[in-house]
């Protein structure tokens, strides 16, 4: 039966009635149509599929899955084809598991070290990180599972992200934050997107028709469905109106009352129902089929997930070539993520792996003489004296010590932001006594967002693995025993001080509005074009072999050199391409990233890499006239290691499209010298075209605020809720792993109560709670009882106007 004729036969009450989750998990199935459930899983780096009741924050128990290493750390791979290689396991693992779609990439753009789930995003680049999103999408959508890249837009900060407005002008919009959607979408041919929870300009993601119709669906001629981020609805009939079709997880019929009703009386169309439900239907029809039941190849997958650490481990320092170690050598293995792994993040994202493998046991397979494993320091921060001496003690006796170190669960983790860029300093602590007795120390370094580190000269060795998933321990060991030769590169920039970077004045918001001020210069773009030293720049990576970059060729087409692995070792290198322009009537960063490629190279020999341009690599957003443009001029064409290991250079000549200038440079001397750290209010108001909107706390709460702005509330029972869920919440931190579901409540707008309850709370018991908190009890409690009644008789109408149809 054709998709149409379904509609056609489809009741208004069973489109409405679609249009929300059945369960945490699953869409609402029409038995007397044959429209059947489809189920959605998370699955950035693994699957999470849970065995008894869903959850969405990844505290129940889910089944064994392979896991693989996280976004952050495959980007450092630099390989579209592992990213697709992955894709294709993951999409094997959900097939088995019965999961029709599978919600991820996460490829929102790193703008500050400190966002907390940086460890599941790509790069503080779009091109890298949309190139490497539509690998990853190509895989798992190739065994017929849907993929649903993820947080579309302007997701980059956890601190009341369900109560944020990002303030941001159209350009940054456009070339950093959407742009690798935009890669997703178009090459990745994503079947599904799922939106962020956060406001775009005043306009919650979900329901922004300049983010929805205009863009996706319009200009990137997106067919897919758009899905909510769990509890990101905000108005489920203007999110219809622009073609959001499933609001997840399960809100209960009380939205499917609010479409009906906004029928009735003219505010949704008869056409923007059905279209919306087209869209969700075309999806549950194609995406249906999942097969069931088969398996997959456990140690295949695993074999996958070591081979994927390997190539994304970072060598960062080689001191006197102390890496690969001699056979035989006496070895010291120190630190707790030697005995327990740090290796995927906290959250929604959480993996059960299906085995795990540590420093302590893969290393008695290597020909290492290894003298010992101790903890030597406590991972949640405390100090212990006596595991500082084992360490010490053991350190003595040893020609090279192995200090597996970094950032603990507590520093990393869905629904909290960093509140700084250190390792704990028991660690440091514990180094630096180190150092004293042995200088022969290399480090194994595990985290998955940039760190501060002061502390590298007491290291002549630093593997930084990221999270390096369930096979990442012998991984690192194939590297530190020369099996393997490095050739990770870093996907983000690495700062001297968290102070350096462009966002330091501007993230995270402190009120409602996230100024995006810093503009295009987000990572490398604002270091390199504002002349500020970084510890190691973006697409940075050493390698055992060395590599030596000449013959440059640049036509209409693309570019083309010749690298030749000067080394007596087999090693692959990565060639990056960047453009830049000198221009009096653009701002700019000094160059960006448009293309790459991963070349692997024997000893001696030589290759030739050509790297094509694309639609991308000489377009810049006009304000002015709306839409794409290419200036007219001289561009510099950059061949390098990294952003600031430029190899190669020269210059190509375009024509441009003539299009008037969009910016007067007088009005913006910030934006055109790139010291954005210094943005005037007048710079930042015309960069936006519009005055900037005043995001400050007003005195009374709505239903949009979060939970934690309780603390403003007339209501003494409201400020009651607030002070004790801040003291639940701390003790979590005291004891070193946060409480997910803690964190997800204390920064949830009210609004999303009626959105997460399975259907037990309607909005208008929400907006009698509203009423509760800003002083006015009785009155409110009149509206939550009177409203959970009139919701439950309403649930139960339309429950059996449902069945009726059966």
């Amino acid at each position: 039966m054709k998709q149409k004729e379904i509609i056609n036969k489809l009741t208004n009450e069973e489109k409405a009635a679609m249009l929300s989750g059945k369960t945490v998990w699953q869409t609402r199935e029409i038995d007397r149509l044959d429209i059947p459930s489809i189920f959605c899983a998370d699955g950035p780096h693994g699957i999470r599929k849970q065995a008894g009741e869903g959850d969405h924050l990844g505290l129940n128990a889910s089944l064994p899955a392979t896991c693989f290493p996280t976004a952050a750390t495959i980007a450092n791979s630099w390989n579209d084809k592992l990213g697709e290689e992955i894709g294709k396991a993951l999409g094997e693992e959900a097939a088995s598991q019965g999961v029709n779609v599978l919600l991820g990439p996460g490829l929102n753009i790193k703008r500050s070290p400190l966002c907390g789930r940086n460890f599941e995003y790509f790069s503080e680049d779009p091109y890298l990180s949309g190139k490497m999103a539509a690998a990853y999408i190509k895989g798992i959508q190739g065994q017929g599972v849907c993929a649903c890249p993820k947080h579309f837009a302007v997701n980059s900060q956890e601190e009341r992200r369900m109560a944020m407005n990002a303030v941001i002008d159209e350009r940054t919009l456009r070339e950093i934050y959407l742009t690798g959607f935009e890669i997703a979408v178009e090459e990745g041919k994503a079947g599904a997107l799922m939106t962020s929870y956060n406001q775009v300009n005043g306009q919650y993601a979900n329901e922004n028709k300049h983010l929805l119709q205009d863009i996706l669906r319009d200009e990137w001629g997106f067919e897919g469905m758009v899905i909510t981020d769990w509890g990101g609805s905000n108005d489920h009939v203007e999110g219809v109106k622009v073609r959001s079709n499933l609001e997840m997880p399960a809100p209960g019929l009380d939205s499917a009352r609010q479409l009906l009703k906004a029928l009735e009386e003219g505010r949704l169309s008869q056409k923007e129902l059905d279209q919306c439900t087209e869209d969700l239907l075309n999806g549950i029809l194609k995406w249906s089929n999942t097969n069931t039941g088969q398996g997959f190849d456990q140690e295949a997958h695993h074999k996958l997930a070591q081979k994927a650490a390997a190539e994304s481990i970072v060598l960062l320092k080689n001191q006197e070539d102390i890496l690969p170690l001699r056979s035989k050598a006496r070895v010291a293995l120190i630190g707790d993520f030697a005995i327990e792994p740090r290796y995927q993040g906290a959250g929604s994202s959480m993996v059960n792996p299906t085995r795990l493998e540590t420093m302590e046991e893969v290393i008695k397979d290597s020909e290492l003489t290894i003298l010992g494993c101790v903890k030597g320091y406590e991972r949640s921060g405390k100090a212990d004296a006596a595991m500082r001496k084992a360490a010490i003690d053991l350190a003595e006796k040893a020609d090279v010590v192995l200090f597996c170190f970094g950032l603990d669960e507590l520093s990393e983790s869905e629904g909290i932001d960093r509140s700084h860029m250190r390792i704990p300093q028991n660690q440091i602590e514990l180094l630096e006594d180190l150092g004293k007795v042995n200088p022969n120390i290399v480090g194994v370094l595990s985290a998955g967002s940039a760190i501060e580190m002061p502390w590298q000269h007491c290291l002549k060795g630093i593997l930084h693995t990221y999270l390096g998933g369930q096979a990442g321990a012998r991984a690192v060991l194939d590297i530190v025993t020369g099996k393997e030769n490095p050739s990770g590169r870093l996907a983000e920039s690495y700062p001297i001080h968290y102070e350096d970077t462009p966002g330091f004045c501007y993230f995270p918001a402190h009120q409602r509005d996230s100024q995006y001020r810093e503009s295009l210069f987000v990572g490398y773009r604002y270091y390199d074009s504002a002349k500020v030293r970084v510890l190691y720049p973006f697409g940075y990576g050493l390698s055992y072999s060395s590599f030596e970059y000449t013959d440059l060729k640049i036509t209409e087409q693309g570019v083309s050199c010749v690298v030749k692995n000067t080394s007596q070792i087999d090693g692959a290198e990565v060639v990056q391409l960047y453009i830049g322009k000198d221009s009096e009537k653009v701002f700019r960063p000094e160059k960006e990233l448009k293309g790459y490629q991963k070349v692997f190279i024997k000893a001696g020999e030589s290759q030739e890499v050509q790297i094509l341009f694309d639609d991308k690599s000489f377009r810049y957003w006009n304000v002015k006239t709306n839409r794409w443009e290419i200036e007219a001029g001289e561009y510099h064409i950059y061949i390098g290691a990294s952003s600031m290991d430029i190899k190669l250079t020269g210059e190509l000549v375009q024509t441009g499209t003539g299009a008037e200038a969009p910016y007067i440079k007088e009005e913006m001397e910030h934006y055109f010298s790139a010291i954005v750290n210094e943005v005037s209010d007048e710079e930042y108001k015309a960069l936006l075209g519009k005055d900037i909107p005043n995001g400050k706390w007003e005195g009374k709460i709505g239903s949009n605020d979060a939970i934690c702005q309780l603390y403003y509330a007339k209501s003494g029972i409201a400020r009651f809720i607030y002070k004790r869920l801040t003291a639940m919440k701390n003790k979590s931190m005291e004891k070193g792993k946060p409480d997910l579901n803690i964190l997800f409540i204390y920064n949830m707008p009210l609004r999303a109560i009626a959105k997460m309850t399975g259907g037990a709370v309607s909005s208008d018991m929400v907006n009698g709670m509203v009423t509760v908190v800003n002083g006015h009890f009785f009155k409110g409690i009149k509206r939550i009882i009177g409203g959970f009644f009139t919701n439950r008789r309403g649930n139960k109408r339309y429950e059996d106007t449902l069945s009726t149809k059966k």
